[in-house]
């Protein structure tokens, strides 16, 4: 689109900008750096020499107040002295003067401004506090400006050559934009424009590049959903520190784009690295794992995994992301065509370890395969067809199509090494030609070095053909293209519960400090299975009650401030009518109540628990009992689940295991488990968010199932500590 202010695409230009103002951060018809120097080297003139040396047709329009020329162009000495619209104000004055150049932005009518001075939130409470009147300068006036930033490093629209940015890669004397369909945003500015330059180093096509910075408002994930709306994006890339919009992730990933995020503050250390960085609190990294899993967003391990994801994007058609079926087990289907026993041996290896499968060819397949491999290659997936079948371009051909017939097969991985000359020109023609007649992803491993054949890696981007130095990068990104490809059931944007607003019946939310027994009372009127109790209030009582529990058992003590009462003598177990006096004397003479249970022999013990984080509500499924802080065996997703996800969690744990019966034991009613689950994800929609639930143990029977603890803390509490 070429920004000409009196055609027709700068009215579709400004009509955009007005209805999506990020779009400014790459189509503004015209982009203003206040605090713009002429000075060489100046960071204030950098900018405008970046504008003009990458083609951007736009306005720019410097302001410094005494009016002089930038770089050439003239300058204004406030943005209202400018005549035109101004769609994005570059922000480059000092810490302090920020607020009045955002009144300055509002007063002119600009909808956006990237703040790139530092010395905000990243710095401690001073800086948080001026970071606060940045954001209500920007709210203050009858224009509401969004705030990119503070200390970021700015944005470009790499198709229209807008590089409002200083940062030093656009320096380079041989940077070229590269223009593709890619969206990149980074938190981070250093970080995120050196991963641009490895991007543009590698021949990855690019469209957007966005560093939001301290977010003081305009987040990474509102970043990304803005990106999703261009109609030539085919991927989204990003660097975050910290992760807390669940609906605008949600959204996102509801548009069926494919996208990696590269989250820092996996270990505690970089947690607390990325919190001092930005000045944002990030979430518990267990659970960004578990909601990018959820939403079907693929979690990048390091940079050159993030760009290595991006290859594959390309290779998943937009109009089939959102809506198309993918049978079970479909996607990660790999055949293996090699001249390398090692390489089909490594590529096997990856299969497995990123849960892929090497596909089943047909017998048919193998026939055909038979006629053309030599009896020293394989027919046998890996499929190694051998020096003798490269050669021969007609034999490789015929190789191809048989295995992307094979309807087993979802993705055709070719391994080679050390290829030269003419074998490349050949190698990409077949590979290109197949993957067109069978619409299925080709990758190719090609291990050797670039100067065998300069021109190998180019000839394959510009067929479409992705390509790896090793087998375990080409593994990894087929993993990801194979979640890119298969349908995501639980990330439409309106299936978040709104806490407080349960959609079912009235929804009772249990009173703060609600004891156990409080617990149990308010679940078994939800309709969850728990066992029976009441207060025995004196020996006779207890033998009473005893009888009414069935002949056998549990007690407990139910004293205030008590919490490990397994410790200090307050549960009993296997209590008889016989031994019911004693025990009631035992456990009452800890100074509080006695609670009288059903004791429900056996079974396997789960955890189910729910607790609040950064991103929503969070609930937890594993191994419970007595193991639970042994093993740490659980599962996590993000309310809402539903049965799918249920089962998913279960299978993630050894709690599988044990509900199949293990040492000849009887299996366990997993269903019933799962009905449960379920029950109890609906039941705590309505409670308030912030709260934390603790089920444990939840014991499953051959038939049915108990939940024998409960314990819960409203928001307004301090934080749960587990009764025994």
């Amino acid at each position: 689109m070429t920004l000409d202010h009196t055609g027709a695409d700068a009215d579709e230009t400004a009509a955009d900008v007005e209805a999506s103002p990020l779009r400014a951060l790459w189509a503004a018809r015209s982009v203003a750096v206040v605090g713009a120097s002429d000075k060489p080297g100046s960071l204030g003139r950098l900018p405008v020499e970046f504008l003009q040396r990458f083609g951007y047709a736009g306005d720019i329009v410097p302001v410094r107040p005494d009016g002089a020329t930038v770089c050439g162009v003239p300058s204004v000495a406030r943005l209202t002295d400018h005549a035109g619209p101004i769609d994005l104000a570059m922000i480059m004055v000092a810490a302090t003067r920020v607020p009045g150049a955002i009144a300055d932005c509002a007063a002119a009518g600009v909808p956006v401004a990237l703040v790139c001075t530092s010395g905000f939130a990243e710095t401690g409470e001073e800086g948080a506090e001026l970071q606060a009147e940045v954001v209500a300068a920007a709210r203050a006036g009858q224009q509401v400006v969004r705030i990119v930033g503070p200390n970021c490093i700015g944005s470009v629209g790499v198709g229209t050559g807008q590089v409002s940015s200083f940062s030093p890669l656009f320096s380079g004397v041989d940077t070229t934009l590269v223009p593709g369909g890619i969206g990149f945003v980074s938190q981070s500015g250093a970080l995120g424009y050196g991963a641009v330059s490895l991007a543009f180093e590698r021949g990855l096509g690019l469209g957007w590049v966005v560093n939001t910075g301290n977010e003081a408002d305009v987040s990474a994930t509102e970043v990304m959903n803005a990106l999703a709306e261009e109609p030539e994006c085919s991927g989204i890339l990003a660097y975050a520190e910290s992760l807390t919009d669940l609906p605008g992730l949600r959204r996102l990933a509801a548009t069926g784009l494919p996208v990696a995020i590269l989250k820092a503050g996996r270990s505690a250390a970089g947690a607390k690295a990325a919190a001092s960085h930005t000045g944002a609190l990030a979430a518990g990294d267990k659970v960004v794992d578990a909601a990018l899993r959820q939403l079907g967003i693929v979690r990048a391990d390091d940079v050159t995994d993030l760009l290595d994801i991006g290859e594959v994007m390309g290779l998943v058609p937009r109009h089939a992301r959102a809506e198309e079926e993918v049978e079970p087990g479909a996607g990660g289907r790999v055949a293996v065509v090699t001249t390398s026993g090692g390489s089909g041996i490594l590529a096997a290896d990856a299969l497995e370890a990123h849960g892929l499968s090497l596909a089943a060819l047909r017998p048919e397949t193998t026939a055909a395969l038979d006629e053309i491999v030599p009896a020293f290659g394989s027919t046998a997936n890996p499929v190694d067809v051998t020096a003798s079948v490269m050669s021969n371009s007609s034999l490789f051909d015929r190789t191809l199509e048989a295995i992307a017939a094979d309807p087993g097969v979802d993705v055709i991985l070719a391994a080679f090494c050390v290829l030269t000359g003419k074998d490349v020109d050949d190698v990409v023609t077949s590979l290109s030609r197949v993957a067109r007649s069978s619409g299925k992803p080709v990758v190719v491993v090609r291990t050797g070095a670039d100067h065998l054949a300069p021109q190998a890696t180019a000839l394959m981007r510009a067929a479409g053909i992705p390509s790896y130095p090793t087998p375990a990068r080409a593994v990894r990104a087929v993993a990801a293209l194979t979640r890119f490809t298969a349908r995501r059931q639980s990330v439409s944007p309106q299936s978040a519960p709104s806490h407080g607003q349960h959609t079912g019946q009235p929804v009772e939310v249990p009173s703060s400090g609600a004891s156990e027994d409080e617990m149990k009372a308010l679940l078994g009127r939800a309709g969850i299975p728990v066992p029976f109790g009441r207060f025995a209030e004196s020996p006779a009582d207890a033998v009473a009650a005893v009888s009414e529990a069935g002949g056998r058992a549990v007690f407990k003590a139910v004293v205030p401030g008590l919490v490990h009462k397994s410790d200090a003598g307050g549960v009993v177990l296997g209590v008889t009518e016989q031994s019911a006096p004693a025990a009631w004397e035992q456990v009452a003479s800890l100074g509080g109540r006695v609670w009288t249970e059903e004791m429900v022999p056996g079974g396997v013990e789960a955890l189910v628990g729910f607790a609040p984080s950064p991103l929503g509500t969070v609930i937890t499924v594993g191994v419970g009992g007595v193991l639970t802080e042994v093993v740490h065996d659980v599962a996590l997703r993000l309310l809402p689940v539903g049965r799918e996800e249920v089962a998913e969690m279960i299978e993630e744990t050894r709690l599988a295991s044990l509900l199949s019966g293990v040492r000849g034991a009887a299996p366990a009613d997993r269903e019933a488990l799962i009905d449960v689950v379920v029950e109890l994800a609906r039941l705590v929609e309505g409670w308030p968010a912030g709260f934390e639930l603790d089920l444990n143990p939840v014991t499953v029977m051959p038939t049915g199932v108990r939940v024998l603890d409960a314990a819960y803390v409203a928001p307004d509490q301090s934080t749960l500590s587990h009764q025994e």
